[in-house]
């Protein structure tokens, strides 16, 4: 399947766009390419480009002032990627975009989409469906942080992407859900989900 057919039908899930809309909008997405551990983003630059992850694993993280790093989101295909705060609202990401594995995608532009979200309103609705749904799963996640026990979160990822620990190191894994790496591989040989 091309990239473009698996957008598009990311695309209809969330929002389905008019054929010619779709044909239209389709043109503003370029294959682009990353190499295992390549910030895609980084830290302090504004993100310029909303990503169809195509292939590959990503990841988003912040490293605070102690330098110590917190692992929010992982991203792979078929799914958007990139900052979103920070290219929907056009001010210094807070965070890095990073491949962990050898990534493929498609992107659109920031100036290119945000044309065809000021003049189009399916590509809004879209846009807009899709941020809701972004919102959503971020406040949901909030939800485990704040209130599960280590082995809860541990559950919750296992059960929304049991896939998961064959696609992830574990020490981002571990990270992600705000434990130990040595209590996640025990978590891993204990725990029957």
């Amino acid at each position: 399947m091309t990239e473009l057919l698996q957008l598009k039908q990311l695309v209809d899930a969330i929002a389905t766009l008019p054929e010619k809309d779709w044909n239209g909008f389709a043109q503003i997405w370029k294959p682009f390419e990353a190499k295992r551990k390549t910030i895609v983003s980084a830290a302090g630059e504004i993100e310029k480009y909303l990503y169809f992850v195509s292939s590959g694993v990503q990841r988003i993280y912040h490293i605070d002032h102690k330098d110590r790093e917190a692992t929010i989101l992982f991203t792979y295909g078929p799914s958007f990627g990139g900052v979103l705060d920070s290219l929907m609202l056009q001010v210094p990401a807070k965070y890095d975009y990073e491949t962990l594995s050898s990534s493929t995608f498609l992107r659109a532009h920031y100036t290119d989409l945000k044309l065809w979200m000021d003049t189009n309103r399916a590509v809004s609705s879209f846009v807009r469906n899709g941020l809701a749904g972004a919102l959503n799963g971020t406040l949901e996640r909030l939800v485990e942080l704040q209130s599960f026990s280590s082995e809860e979160k541990f559950r919750t990822l296992l059960q929304r992407s049991p896939h998961i620990l064959q696609l992830v190191p574990h020490k981002y894994l571990a990270n992600y859900i705000g434990i130990d790496a040595t209590n996640f591989s025990k978590f891993i040989n204990t725990i029957v989900i």
